[in-house]
């Protein structure tokens, strides 16, 4: 009876050799590059040839800011960090805030990029769906300009990820502008409401209240009203009404009522 096949074993990781160059820029050409090559000889000095050429640019980087931070609000995802102090650069060399969002696939995006000296300390993200998980990071780019070919850059360390779940408790703002008008047709009393349409992106709908004199206010809608109107033909002789509206967005957070606007039914 044959044995069970035999696990093929996983390979052991190749070892990484790492080396670090400490530089002096003074006097270094920021327009310039450095090129590395390894070589690797043997206990009797041979060697196997040079390995294939590495080339960086020699322009200095910067450090990454300090205090990065994400914050979700409800005007979208609020980046702040430390800006770094007014710094002398030489004409050939520029710099920029290189901000990346990371979405819950692992995909890395620049959110946006920011010149140094002109740029604020914070920026709101909006390119985002609510509901969702987020890391940020931060790294400042040099770019260097060159008279012969196209400019390059060269990335400083990451600012350690943040990460962020945009989760919506954010309601509408209160509805404004609301006017009540009694109309009738036919010998059907009606009002109308009227107000202000709310401008936000996830907005679902509103929710019209009504009460009398001393009463507690009612929702009086059955589903959401979509536009900045609604019409109450259950209205009877004689009788003074008071209506208030709310704001709802997709996710059920529903906004503060709005302020009351009263019609009499003659």
């Amino acid at each position: 009876m044959a044995g069970a096949p035999t696990p093929k074993s996983t390979p052991a990781p190749k070892p990484v050799e790492k080396y670090t160059d400490e530089i002096s820029t003074a006097g270094i050409d920021p327009q310039g590059t450095f090129t590395y090559v390894v070589e690797v000889t043997n206990d009797r000095g041979r060697s196997a040839g040079l390995s294939n050429r590495a080339q960086i640019p020699a322009a200095p980087t910067l450090a990454p800011p300090a205090r990065f931070a994400a914050q979700v609000r409800a005007d979208g995802i609020f980046i702040s960090w430390t800006p770094l102090p007014p710094r002398v650069a030489p004409p050939e060399l520029h710099y920029v805030y290189r901000i990346y969002r990371g979405d819950e696939n692992g995909k890395d995006k620049v959110a946006i990029e920011l010149p140094l000296d002109a740029a604020p300390n914070s920026f709101v993200d909006r390119n985002f769906e609510w509901e969702k998980s987020y890391t940020y990071r931060a790294t400042i780019v040099t770019l260097i300009h060159r008279e012969a070919g196209p400019e390059a850059q060269v990335e400083g360390d990451d600012t350690p990820d943040v990460s962020v779940f945009a989760h919506d408790i954010f309601p509408p703002a209160a509805p404004s502008g609301l006017q009540a008008a009694f109309s009738g047709e036919n010998q059907q009393s009606f009002i109308d409401l009227i107000w202000n349409p709310n401008e936000e992106n996830d907005l679902a709908g509103y929710n019209v209240f009504r009460h009398e004199n001393g009463a507690p206010a009612v929702k009086i809608n059955s589903d959401l009203v979509k536009p900045p109107a609604f019409r109450d033909g259950n209205v009877l002789p004689g009788k003074k009404y008071y209506y208030s509206v709310s704001a709802a967005d997709v996710r059920g957070n529903e906004s503060p009522r709005s302020e009351e606007a009263n019609e009499s039914v003659p």
